[in-house]
Order: C-alpha cells, then structure tokens, then sequence
C-alpha cells in the first residue's frame, strides 16, 4: 500500500500551518497551467452558474453527511492578483451528487464558507457524478462586497468527459493528489 496522507491528517495540518501560497498554478497532465496571482490578466476565468445555483445557502465546510460517493477535499486560497490572501470571502459551492443529480429543494451538496485571515478555504465533500452532456465539475462563487464576484467551475484532471463538454476550461482544472482515504483537490482563486 502507498504511503498516502490520510485526508484527516492533511486538513488538520493545513488548517494549522501558517500560509504559504504558491505564486502560481502547476501543470496538469500537459494542460495550460491556470493563471496564477502576480501573472498580468491573470484573474481566474469565469464561467455560466448554469441552472442549478440556489442562493442564500447554509455556512458549512462538511458536505459528507450529504450522501455517500468517493471523497474529496477541495482546499485552496483566494488571493489578489499580486498574491495577497484574502480574508472574509465567501466560497458558495454546488455540485451534483454521485449519481448526477442536483438538488433543489434543500441544500444537499451546497453550501458556503468565508475565507480564513490567509485566504484559506476548505470543503469535504465528494467527487460529483456525470450527467448527459457534462463532464465531473463543482460550481463555485467567489467575492463579497469589497471584491468583485466570480461565477466560475472546477474541473477533475484527466476525467474522459472533460474532451466532450462543451464548456469545459482547461485553465479551470484543479491540481488532484490521492489520499489514503480519498482524494486531495486543490485550487487558488486569484480575484481582480
């Protein structure tokens, strides 16, 4: 067996680690690395909310009791565009559940956090199912009053989907690692 990091172990050390962030995405599997902070233009790309946002949704980090699936935590910062975190953001994030279906009667899969005095952020969650047409994405918010909103999504790296879905960014793909218990999924927000 590997010697994998257990999820746990990782988010506990990442919540209590004093901030390092990279000035920079790494590249994936041969893709265009998504724009970094200190980059020119390099503001993280937008993209459609599509159908299914729902606002106004609960403050939560934890979306496992949710429903079961292959889990994933989805950390990262939310920097400007010269590298410095922002606190006091709200991260909304949606996505279907493992079996491509979203919910819009209450908030199974849906939910938001405010960024940490670094600019951190953290969800646990799953990894989303396919429906017709899509590849595997969560659906992501970003910003408050005092920064400009980004409605964006974020991509699974080397999901077969991802060659067919029309809308697919590759600048959007988050950087995935394995975990002993899950996987590790890791994505920078840079907002104008």
């Amino acid at each position: 067996m590997p010697p994998y990091i257990s999820r746990r172990t990782f988010l506990e050390a990442w919540l209590s680690a004093p901030i390092l962030i990279a000035a920079g995405r790494v590249e994936a599997q041969g893709l265009a690395p998504t724009p970094g902070c200190g980059e020119t233009d390099a503001v993280t790309p937008a993209q459609t909310e599509g159908p299914f946002f729902t606002p106004v949704t609960p403050q939560k980090r934890n979306f496992r009791a949710d429903g079961a699936g292959r889990p994933v935590a989805l950390h990262g910062f939310v920097v400007d565009t010269a590298c410095r975190p922002l606190s006091g953001i709200n991260v909304d994030l949606w996505h279907a559940d493992d079996a491509g279906r979203y919910d819009n009667e209450t908030y199974r899969f849906r939910g938001h956090q405010v960024s940490d005095a670094n600019g951190r952020y953290i969800f646990e969650t799953i990894v989303p199912g396919l429906y017709p047409g899509r590849t595997r994405h969560f659906h992501v918010k970003v910003g408050n009053e005092a920064a400009s909103l980004l409605t964006t999504q974020l991509y699974f790296p080397g999901d077969p989907a991802n060659r067919s879905d029309g809308i697919f960014d590759a600048r959007l793909v988050m950087d995935m690692s394995e975990a002993a218990d899950g996987l590790l999924a890791r994505f920078d927000f840079v907002l104008a």
